[in-house]
């Protein structure tokens, strides 16, 4: 399975879906809270091209983008191959 990484804020609903979403398929994720790690929110800006809203997904290399780009690779069937390519 690819490294998952998820740039997060505690006060962010959208970051617990995401977070819920992948705890129920099983995925590991590491987790950068933004508030905590105010330098890493740069790095996150840098990876997401610009995007500056938590989460902020990766999948390996791939940028998903955020929750609702998470939940629509769920939804579309294509999560679990991308995150076992």
């Amino acid at each position: 399975m690819k490294p998952v990484e998820i740039y997060t804020s505690p006060l962010c609903g959208f970051c617990h879906a995401a977070k819920r979403l992948l705890n129920q398929k099983g995925v590991e994720f590491s987790e950068i809270d933004v508030l905590v790690h105010p330098k890493r929110k740069a790095e996150m800006i840098d990876r997401a091209n610009g995007g500056r809203t938590v989460p902020q997904i990766f999948i390996g290399e791939t940028h998903v983008g955020g929750c609702d780009d998470l939940f629509a690779l769920e939804n579309a069937g294509k999560l679990d191959p991308l995150l076992a390519a």
